[in-house]
């Protein structure tokens, strides 16, 4: 495999992404960047070429953590570090894996030689790599949460602390964090996605042409990568002589008054949380107008800052799509006339060879930044302006449609589709037990990470040692094994798994019931905003979510089991009404779905909300008494051992209490839509494993 990555300059349209990352290549004050987009946008190409864009940094001969020789760091655990010069070496790009552990990322005791030769040794972890250079982190969205954790406290703090196993160790982790991610494998949690300075929205182009040159450079590049880099070199090194010099002119750029108040106007005008906006503004505007050559911060600075900066930063609840109101936008700048600059802004700076910006290059890519200046916005195929690409907005095109039901089926017109009422915090639901499923923050379980619980000799390959215990364990041997010095004497039975507790994420596969019973406006309205917000909740625990619905004759699995909760509220949010209440074909079905997931994900545990009345008034293909074939149907997956939980949505004066008796079927708590508040529901948690424990005795006792 070649290690010759592909040119930046060669990455054909993608103007904002480019732009993006060049402008945190001026000044990495920026923040980093988010890169959004669907899958096969050169979004991992463009920021691994971008290393080869950085100027070299120089490092203290032999210190691991990459201190600057001019100013090294008085706390570095390779210091103190005596004056003397320094040793050039490029900008490192270090990647964090999605799966990778802890002490990958942030390092740890070295115990090789703790049990070797007794003493505490401090191994480096990725963010020490990363120092002075990029962090990058594919597929952002699915990184675990205790490595967002760190990558947050690292990210504000500029350092990383490391306490555990007996080794406190405080080092500098000062790096440009950039991140690519598919919205459609599920949304980025509102705390680290404000960590990131600038956001940018990739989409394929429709353009033919543009299409074809994609094409017809990928396949020079796998034919000879290094003939293909070397057509690309002159580019490169212009870009690169271009990066330094706007690094350069950066301390000499002047954010005047006016700037600074259109800045504030915006983010106010926009109501945007905090104050990081305004200061990623601000220093993103500044880096524009050195990448330009230019000593004075424009409008047009300003307007495309805000374009980067503030689109992830308006969203209130994960279902909001990013995106910014570029007439509003250009509104509020109109407010301020311009200052009058002490001198006329600086030109453009030619090429070497004398010709203007745009003159280079062995193709034309658009008018990039390699290309000099601010690439256009609003109409291209790549835009960091108002809404993201289609499948952040919408189901899947391949979801099935709803089924239209038939005049025998119909309990009464079909009704068009009413708005969710507004979204509430809800009430956790948890799967009773201990599970071994991916990591989350729902349901309890054995995890690769959290509180450690007690120790184990290890079933397979070592993963976590637990320190204390393998010392234990030894101990008592070191006479009998001849120790004659400071290190321990180690076999591979002593070895000790540490065992952990912590949460795990689980399928919350929702069945919703679309009958005639539920059409009601207000009601169905009552019933969507209750379920949008479960939905929110399976967001924040890192949940995969699936949606049942059923109505007429029969039941559809509106969307497969997916991380993506933004693709079930599209989906819920069309979702029409009316016909007979198969409830059976929708209990059925989630009967399939589960069985066929638990074949893919055997290790994510269930949870089942039924969100209907409890009527059946279809059997639907099947045939026969409606209320007995759902009650079996209940039972069957009771029997499945899955944890399920009823929202009652009957509401009048007069109530049958069926959603009660179908949670009863279920061996799960039935809950009203009031009391899934928060707020007003007490003790639901406890709820669900009381009736599962319940169910369990009377299981015993009838077969006693």
């Amino acid at each position: 495999m070649s290690t010759t990555h592909f040119p930046f300059t060669a990455v054909v349209g993608q103007d904002d992404l480019r732009l993006a990352l060049l402008l945190n290549a001026v000044s990495p004050a920026v923040g980093g960047v988010l890169v959004r987009g669907e899958k096969g946008t050169a979004k991992s190409t463009a920021v691994r070429a971008l290393s080869a864009l950085l100027p070299q940094v120089d490092v203290v001969p032999g210190c691991r953590f990459s201190c600057a020789p001019a100013a090294p760091d008085p706390a570095c655990p390779d210091g103190p570090h005596d004056p003397g010069p320094g040793r050039a070496r490029p900008a490192r790009m270090v990647e964090l894996p999605v799966g990778a552990s802890e002490d990958r990322l942030v390092g740890a005791l070295d115990i090789e030689r703790a049990l070797a030769e007794g003493v505490k040794a401090f191994e480096p972890g990725l963010l020490a790599d990363a120092h002075r250079g990029i962090l990058y982190v594919d597929e952002v969205n699915l990184l675990h949460d205790h490595l967002v954790d760190v990558l947050l406290d690292a990210a504000a703090m500029g350092a990383s602390y490391v306490e555990r196993e007996g080794v406190s160790v405080r080092h500098a982790a000062r790096f440009l964090l950039v991140g690519t991610m598919n919205p459609e494998e599920g949304e980025l949690r509102p705390q680290l996605l404000d960590r990131f300075g600038l956001t940018v929205e990739v989409a394929a182009s429709r353009e033919p042409a543009q299409r074809v040159e994609v094409v017809r450079r990928r396949l020079a590049y796998e034919d000879d990568p290094a003939g293909f880099a070397t057509r690309w070199a002159d580019d490169e090194h212009e870009v690169r002589a271009r990066v330094v010099a706007a690094r350069a002119l950066l301390p000499q750029v002047r954010l005047g008054d006016t700037a600074l108040l259109r800045i504030a106007a915006t983010c106010a005008g926009f109501e945007v949380d905090g104050m990081r906006a305004d200061i990623v503004m601000a220093r993103t505007a500044t880096a524009l107008a050195a990448w330009a050559g230019r000593t004075e911060v424009l409008k047009e600075d300003v307007r495309q800052a805000a374009l980067l900066a503030l689109p992830h930063r308006r969203r209130r609840n994960p279902f909001d799509a990013p995106g910014l109101d570029e007439d509003k936008l250009d509104e509020i700048l109109d407010r301020f006339e311009d200052e009058e600059p002490d001198n006329e802004p600086d030109p453009e700076p030619e090429g070497p060879d004398g010709s203007g910006p745009d003159d280079h290059g062995p193709d034309d890519n658009g008018g990039g930044p390699d290309g000099g200046g601010v690439p256009p916005q609003g109409n291209g195929p790549q835009t960091s302006g108002d809404a993201p690409p289609e499948s952040t907005e919408s189901a899947p095109a391949d979801a099935p449609e709803a089924p239209q039901p038939s005049a025998q089926d119909a309990g009464g017109p079909e009704q068009a589709a009413v708005r969710a009422a507004e979204p509430f915090r809800t009430k956790m639901l948890s799967v009773p037990g201990l599970g071994e499923g991916a990591a989350g923050r729902r349901s309890r379980a054995r995890t690769a990470h959290g509180r450690t619980t007690g120790a184990q000799r290890p079933a397979g390959q070592l993963t976590k040692l637990h320190l204390a215990a393998t010392v234990h364990a030894a101990a008592p041997h070191q006479k009998a094994r001849g120790r004659d010095g400071r290190g321990l004497v180690i076999r591979k039975d002593d070895l000790r798994q540490a065992r952990r507790e912590g949460r795990e994420g689980n399928l919350v596969l929702f069945v919703v019931d679309a009958s005639g019973s539920m059409a009601a406006r207000q009601r169905m309205s009552a019933v969507k905003g209750a379920v949008l917000s479960l939905l929110l909740d399976a967001y924040q625990r890192r949940d995969k979510v699936g949606l049942i619905t059923f109505r007429g004759a029969t039941a559809e699995l509106a969307l497969p089991p997916t991380s993506s909760v933004d693709a079930a509220a599209a989906r819920l949010e069309q979702l029409p009404t009316g016909g007979r209440t198969p409830l059976a074909a929708g209990l059925l079905k989630a009967h399939e779905v589960l069985r066929i997931e638990r074949l893919r994900d055997p290790s994510r545990r269930p949870l089942l909300v039924v969100v209907t009345d409890g009527r059946a008034t279809s059997a639907g293909a099947v045939g026969g008494d409606p209320r007995e074939l759902s009650g079996r149907s209940a039972r069957l997956l009771r029997a499945a051992g899955v944890a399920s939980v009823v929202v009652d949505c009957e509401s009048g004066p007069v109530r049958l209490g069926l959603a009660g008796v179908l949670a009863g079927d279920l061996g799960g708590p039935a809950v009203t839509l009031d009391g899934l508040r928060a707020d007003s529901l007490a003790g639901l948690v406890k709820n669900v494993r009381t009736a599962v424990s319940s169910s369990a005795s009377d299981s015993n006792r009838r077969a006693a």
